[in-house]
């Protein structure tokens, strides 16, 4: 056996990440359900209904199951966009920051490197800001003692870190350490941030309607309850465990598209913000340990083209 059909065998009996955990009352409640209608159905009673196939289409009920997926996915999947988004626009911030800005004292590497730490805090607020969470220690790690008691008391952290970097750029534009086409295209990449930190709000703010969930929810308890009337007369005693089958299938679809719904929490399969945050602390952290005027350096050093053209001639 390959590694890969090992792999698959391993997740096919995984239980993290799976929604086992959240539908398996209702599917035993299901399952029961149908043996008691055998039972009835034993004792004479005339509960064989095949009729009762045509209430609920099983394409109407798959085209609902279907929406309700591909929806949920769709909001995963922006999520993880636009925290791709907010990786590279840092990077690409942190770059023209550390390369662009003049240093004119020893103190203004120091305060690039406490703003390029503000950007990985940005990172930081919008995944606690995402999830409903306060400030804390992992915020303090990044910026100064007086900022953070600051961000303690804001309404929005991330919207005053996105603030504070912007202060600074304009500071550094204002001591003509930054000229108008470099501040325009950082401040550029700077609101693409809070472009992204906005539609990542959008997405945790605007669930699914609730009509919509309720109805789909109904539908799906009234096809399982009523599909042990359509089954019973062929399935006999296996009736109750076809339909604890068929109500794992439905309610386990129904159970992914709530839990990719919101990809921002703890949840095995919602984004890995944690991950993201701690990849772009290290992508800083290698940027900062590099010298801005190396390049430049390398460049005096190497020898003068002309002159080796020159050379070549005589």
């Amino acid at each position: 056996m390959t590694f890969e059909k090992k792999r698959w065998v391993q997740i096919a009996f995984q239980f993290r990440g799976s929604v086992i955990s959240t539908i398996y009352q209702r599917v035993i409640c299901c399952g029961i359900f149908g043996l008691f209608v055998t039972l009835l159905y034993q004792l004479k009673v005339p509960v064989s209904q095949p009729i009762l196939g045509t209430v609920i289409p099983s394409i109407v009920l798959g085209l609902l199951l279907v929406f309700r997926t591909n929806t949920a996915y769709e909001r995963f999947w922006e999520g993880r966009k636009c925290w791709g988004s907010i990786v590279n626009n840092t990077r690409n911030i942190a770059r023209q920051i550390w390369v662009s800005i003049e240093e004119v004292s020893p103190k203004d590497r120091e305060a690039k490197i406490a703003v390029l730490n503000l950007l990985v805090a940005f990172a930081v607020a919008t995944k606690l800001h995402l999830r409903g969470e306060t400030v804390n220690q992992e915020l303090e790690e990044l910026i100064s003692t007086s900022r953070y008691y600051t961000l303690k008391n804001m309404n929005h952290p991330p919207l005053e870190i996105a603030f504070w970097i912007g202060d600074y750029l304009q500071y550094q534009h204002h001591r003509n350490c930054l000229n108008s086409y470099q501040l325009t295209s950082i401040q550029e990449l700077l609101n693409n941030l809070v472009d992204n930190l906005g539609a990542c709000e959008r997405i945790l703010r605007t669930p699914m309607p609730l009509a919509y969930s309720i109805h789909l929810k109904q539908l799906l308890l009234l096809y399982c309850f009523l599909l042990p009337f359509q089954m019973v007369e062929s399935l006999g005693w296996w009736t109750g465990l076809i339909v604890g089958l068929v109500s794992f299938t439905l309610f386990g679809i129904e159970a992914i598209g709530l839990e990719i719904e919101n990809p921002f929490g703890y949840d095995a399969n919602d984004l890995p913000l944690d991950a993201i945050c701690k990849t772009m602390k290290r992508n800083i952290d290698d940027l900062t340990s590099l010298s801005p005027n190396v390049r430049s350096q390398e460049l005096n050093d190497m020898p003068n083209i002309s002159s080796i053209l020159g050379g070549n001639r005589e």
